[in-house]
């Protein structure tokens, strides 16, 4: 850019192709958008496709929560096995770092929660963790389950 008369080229800088943010594209804004309301509803064959396909299983939204994260939230068990059969991170945290297990055991679902320490989620991952979540709900089965009465 050529500095106007009376004006040094600082005072009209070029914008920086990095710094300017490129709209997304709203068919992958649309895509997103349905993956996540599939893990919310637990529409299970559907999402197992995707992520066949090549959907990354550990997509996560704008807070961090994973597929699994609102599978597990919402109770849909059998989502949560088929995300986890094709590699989602039990113990991965959202950005407040709460793992799926602790949202399970917040929301009360044994099964999720079976799911999730069947594939090696940890119960102190977190913050709060699962034993965190048990103790202020007073669980105390779920204590002994995870060795933490």
């Amino acid at each position: 850019m050529n500095p106007t008369p009376g004006t040094t080229q600082d005072e009209h800088p070029e914008p920086h192709p990095a710094s300017t943010p490129e709209a997304p594209d709203p068919e992958v804004v649309e895509l997103a958008t349905r993956l996540f309301g599939l893990a919310r509803s637990g529409g299970t064959e559907a999402l197992a496709a995707y992520v066949d396909a090549g959907v990354p299983v550990n997509l996560a939204n704008d807070k961090g929560d994973t597929l699994l994260m609102l599978a597990a939230y919402h109770g849909h068990a059998g989502t949560v096995r088929a995300l986890l059969e094709r590699g989602a991170e039990p113990d991965r945290a959202n950005d407040r770092h709460q793992t799926p297990l602790a949202g399970a055991v917040f929301k009360g679902e044994d099964e999720v929660m079976e799911a999730l320490l069947a594939a090696g989620a940890d119960p102190r991952a977190g913050s709060p963790s699962a034993v965190d979540t048990a103790r202020i709900f007073e669980k105390h089965a779920l204590l002994s389950r995870f060795g933490a009465a």
